[in-house]
């Protein structure tokens, strides 16, 4: 097979150059227009609308699966990306310089880095075993140690929809509300998947999506946050323009930014919400395509729902490594430095100074990807955790070893929407080839 098989890329419906063309044909090539108020409308409807709630809402004696619960009520801001939703959504907490906001720490930076840009301190908080997510056990262990140590609660917390799936937002909302700390939900991977029939981002006090290159749709770059009501959405906006006073002239009184997003990018996206619902449907086909072909192979364990009422989108499909599986090729690894990022990251990366780190993927994962990588299939390792960057080494961090072990032992395999049927049988295949027999 030639082609190279990516690990996850959207790919456009046609309907993109018309909102683009309009766009120059009206003169609106700025951070501002039709195709942004267009975007937003589109995804306020998607976000609104809710599906029948699973049988297994227990909490909810009425769900049968079969009646139509009323839609929500929430407001969407596009934005340059979604680290740009991530900072607005702090500083709407009122987040400042010596503050500490909990965040997941099996993540993508972009879910903390926000928190330092505020002078804030990043508190990370470690996984459950099932949906990889912010474990809320841990979490409110957390939140009641860092009131007896700094007498005062966190801002914020922010859990994180890893891989597109959804965390225990019943549980991690109910501890919120105990101690009356707004949550910010990072469902950056997790557009389209749901809690009980519900859209991940409509159940906290704001929500994070995103909609980069590898997402699952793109606008090439972007975000957007969902508010809670339509003043919410005013001071998002306010920040959002550089928070400009209503005068005939400059006058700025706080500080704000430049993360509007333009019409351009929203262009596309009017365009990528056309084939949305077909996105989500093709990633969960891969997913259950994969554990279909994998189902057989001793020491590999895919990813799923752990219950009915989790809906994940699978943005990427996952995988665990047995130690017990052995890889050819795994003495080779590790030897050489990597030449260029691992994972399609843009930009410029520095060459690290050692071939290894203390906390770096079993060697049998690094074969498989390796092997993968000859075989022209983009593989990566599941996110590092937070808690074990240099940057944040001094950071708290409550742990219970779950992200640290998924790291060692995880692995992303390709599932966009270019990945078809036969890919999925191409990669199983490699796999299969790569593994050492007993």
């Amino acid at each position: 097979m030639k082609e190279r098989i990516l690990l996850c890329l959207a790919h456009m419906s046609g309907r993109e150059m018309e909102f683009i063309k309009s766009a120059f044909d009206d003169n609106w090539v700025v951070p501002l227009g039709p195709n942004v108020n267009g975007f937003e409308e589109d995804l306020k409807r998607f976000v609104n609308h809710r599906l029948p709630s699973t049988p297994a809402d227990s909490s909810n004696p009425s769900a049968s699966g079969n009646s139509t619960p009323a839609p929500l009520h929430k407001e969407v801001v596009c934005l340059s990306a979604g680290t740009a939703a991530v900072h607005l959504a702090l500083i709407a907490c009122d987040v400042n310089p010596r503050d500490e906001v909990i965040v997941q720490t099996f993540t993508f930076c972009a879910s903390s880095h926000p928190v330092t840009y505020l002078g804030a301190t990043p508190v990370f908080v470690d996984s459950e075993r099932e949906t990889w997510n912010m474990d809320p056990v841990l979490l409110e262990s957390a939140i009641i140690d860092r009131i007896e140590k700094t007498g005062r609660k966190p801002k914020a917390i922010i859990p994180v929809a890893l891989y597109g799936m959804p965390y225990r937002i019943d549980r991690i909302t109910a501890i919120a509300e105990k101690y009356q700390i707004p949550v910010i939900e990072d469902a950056a991977e997790g557009m389209g998947s749901r809690f009980n029939g519900q859209v991940l981002g409509t159940f906290g006090k704001f929500g994070v999506l995103s909609f980069n290159g590898n997402k699952m749709i793109t606008t090439s770059g972007g975000g957007a946050l969902i508010c809670g009501s339509e003043e919410g959405k005013k001071e998002i906006l306010f920040y959002a323009t550089q928070a400009r006073e209503n005068y005939p002239y400059y006058q700025h009184e706080r500080i704000g930014f430049n993360y509007r997003m333009s019409n351009i990018c929203a262009g596309i996206g009017r365009g990528q919400m056309t084939i949305l619902d077909e996105h989500i449907a093709h990633h969960k086909h891969v997913q259950k395509l994969y554990c279909e072909l994998l189902a057989d192979v001793d020491g590999i364990e895919m990813h799923c729902n752990p219950s009915p009422e989790f809906d994940s989108n699978f943005w990427l499909c996952t995988a665990l490594l047995s130690p017990s599986l052995r890889i050819k090729g795994e003495e080779n690894v590790y030897k050489e430095a990597v030449k260029g990022a691992v994972g399609g990251a843009a930009g410029v990366t520095h060459e690290g100074g050692s071939v290894t780190t203390e906390c770096q993927p079993e060697r049998n994962v690094e074969a498989l990807r390796v092997a993968l990588d000859k075989c022209n299939i983009e593989s990566r390792p599941l996110w590092k955790p937070m808690h074990c960057q240099p940057v944040y080494a001094n950071n708290p961090a409550y742990v219970n070893g779950v992200s640290e072990e998924l790291f060692r032992h995880g692995i992303c395999l390709p599932s966009g929407p270019w990945v078809s049927d036969e890919h999925v049988h191409y990669i199983v295949d490699c796999i299969k080839q790569s593994i050492v027999k007993n």
